[in-house]
């Protein structure tokens, strides 16, 4: 573990030295000398006046079960500047219209009435809070609410490090941050956008600014980042963070599955097996998260058990969305409108018995879902970590750890880190990485044997012309103005030949230059979308899906690239599909050209093409 190098650059690097206090409050130590400061969370005599004039709960926000509902979340806008693959789609997502957005005045006249009521919690979210440009003045507002305890806020750090020392001096009590992955190239993959450093950099900053625990949210989605469990897990050897591991849920457009959820019980098994002293504590009133800390560790670790253990009968959550929506349940469907309500001069008390009675219709679970994932069969546990070192011929990565210390010294980023290796139960080690893995898609090795020719499988007419020609022999763009749309779907391979040096590098993933499956896969991802610009009379598609998959074939010491396209349009995407198979071959070959120059780049060729005029088309 790294906790004794990290410990000793935070000191050079803070001011000021920061300790955990169990409450989230911000505490610093002061230099020799100096007075002590109080926690900046909540003066003390305010907290002491809060204490007491304490008023009774409110009916309106106590359901029909005895819930009390203290807790209230705002999304402060619909947009985000990042395109995480779980949560939206790369074009976005269809925004509400300015005018039907809440204004700053309608959201602190509903934030203040809730406070009235009983609300001593509020939590901004998002979209992206902090690109809404009056986030610190809203801040502000809501601290000088006569019973608010904690104001939150959860955001995806690309702006915290710049905004965060007005916010905390506006009022800002809490933060999470959302990050799902610690290395860089998966990180840009993940969310589609670049900006790994500056939300580590936001990281930084909060422990800096005495923020204890800062939260980290992680969701852990089978295939992409459960390998990552304990890397995320050492950083609170020598940090305050609590890294709280969210079960992958499922929202509209996310094509949830039950093979892609990680559970609380397999993650908490992973973590065990590597620090069987890990220990439960003792979990807050209305808590979501189930909290556990390994002694001697600095921060924590907690659980989000959305699907596997629901914590809907203690929930005291309420949301209002961006366009003044009360949900009383983030699953539900049921919204109530509030800012029409408002806009049409509702009084408070109509906005009371409005709100009371959203929130007495408010059901005792989530229980379709809830259902949904009991139903389903049961996850394939992973490898755990230390039956995966008995396995022959392979070596486990390096902790994580040690090259964190570089990246928080802030003066660049470490090189790529070695990912987990993926085996098969029997047979030889094989490492598996996929850019996507399909809802009951399971990945296949591509059999090494000679391939028979193609054939179609239905009529394929051809033309005996060459389509990029005009009459005069001139090259032109084929118009495909007045063709169908229809949805295509392509599929392509490629085949790199490593020779024996080279496969065993890649294999037990030992190149200097770093993960060679991770860069090839990001690589076919990325020439995918770039088609129309690498092959000139390439029509621009609007791409809604690519696959790149590379799995190794030790009989012949080889890689196989495997990539798939897929979009809705009148024209086909076999060349991105070939494109994108090609290009990681070249990555690959790039990768590993300084071991050797034997490497052979073979098969580049169409697999198959569906939803074309001239009927679909299989190689068998």
């Amino acid at each position: 573990m790294a906790a004794q190098p990290v410990s000793r650059m935070l000191r050079r690097v803070l001011r000021s030295s920061v300790r955990s206090c169990s409450s989230g409050a911000l505490v610093t130590q002061p230099h020799p000398g100096e007075p002590s400061q109080p926690a900046v969370e909540v003066p003390s005599g305010r907290r002491r006046f809060l204490r007491e004039h304490a008023a009774p709960f409110s009916a309106f926000l106590t359901d029909s079960f005895g819930r009390r509902h203290s807790y209230l979340r705002i999304s402060l806008t619909e947009k985000c500047n990042l395109r995480c693959q779980y949560c939206m789609p790369e074009e976005g997502v269809p925004l509400t219209p300015k005018a039907d957005l809440l204004t700053t005045e309608e959201l602190l006249t509903l934030a203040r009435l809730f406070v009235k009521e009983g609300v001593d919690k509020i939590r901004l979210t998002g979209g992206e809070p902090l690109i809404r440009p009056d986030v610190v003045d809203i801040v502000a507002q809501l601290h000088q609410l006569e019973g608010l305890r904690t104001i939150g806020i959860t955001t995806n750090g690309i702006n915290l490090a710049r905004l965060l020392p007005q916010l905390q001096e506006a009022g800002l009590s809490t933060i999470n941050i959302s990050l799902d992955t610690l290395v860089p190239a998966k990180f840009e993959f993940i969310v589609r956008r670049k900006g790994f450093h500056k939300v580590m950099e936001g990281i930084h900053k909060a422990i800096e600014l005495g923020y204890s625990p800062v939260k980290v949210n992680c969701v852990v989605m089978r295939g992409l980042n459960e390998d990552e469990l304990l890397d995320f897990v050492a950083l609170t050897e020598g940090l305050p963070l609590d890294v709280r591991f969210i079960e992958y849920m499922p929202f509209d457009g996310n094509k949830w599955n039950f093979k892609k959820m990680v559970s609380y019980k397999e993650m908490l098994d992973t973590l065990r097996q590597q620090w069987p002293e890990l220990e439960k504590l003792p979990e807050e009133e209305s808590s979501t998260a189930k909290a556990f800390k390994i002694p001697g560790f600095r921060g924590r670790v907690s659980f989000i058990t959305s699907m596997s253990e629901h914590f809907c009968g203690t929930c005291n959550r309420l949301r209002i969305t961006a366009d003044g929506n009360l949900k009383v349940c983030l699953f539900g469907n049921s919204e109530v409108s509030l800012r029409d309500h408002l806009r049409a001069g509702a009084s408070e008390e109509e906005l009371r018995r409005i709100i009371g009675a959203a929130v007495g219709r408010k059901k005792r679970q989530h229980a379709e879902l809830f259902l949904m994932c009991q139903d389903s069969p049961p996850a394939i546990p992973s490898i755990s970590f230390r039956d995966s070192l008995h396995v022959q011929g392979l070596r486990h990565r390096v902790s994580f750890s040690s090259q964190m210390v570089t990246l928080w010294k802030g003066g660049w980023l470490p090189q790529i880190p070695l990912l987990a290796q993926r085996w098969l139960a029997s047979g030889l080690p094989q490492r598996h990485y996929g850019s996507h893995l399909d809802s009951d898609a399971n990945p296949k090795c591509l059999s090494p044997e000679p391939r028979a020719p193609a054939t179609p499988s239905g009529p394929l007419p051809t033309s005996d012309q060459l389509t990029h020609v005009d009459r005069e022999g001139q090259v032109a763009m084929v118009d495909v103005g007045g063709k169908p749309d229809t949805e295509r779907v392509a599929v392509a391979s490629a085949v790199v030949l490593l020779g024996p040096v080279a496969y065993k590098l890649v294999q037990e993933n030992q190149l200097k230059k770093g993960d060679a499956l991770v860069v090839a896969q990001l690589a076919g991802v990325q020439a995918a979308k770039l088609t129309s610009q690498l092959i000139p009379l390439c029509h621009h598609v609007a791409l809604s899906h690519v696959q790149v998959q590379l799995e190794l074939d030790s009989t012949r010491h080889a890689v196989v690239v495997r990539a798939s396209c897929r979009a809705r349009g009148p024209t086909g995407v076999e060349m991105e599909a070939l494109t994108s198979a090609a290009v990681a071959a070249l990555a690959l070959y790039d990768m590993c050209k300084a071991v050797s120059r034997d490497i052979v780049l073979a098969e580049i060729k169409l697999v198959s093409k569906t939803g074309g005029q001239r009927g679909d088309f299989h190689r068998t």
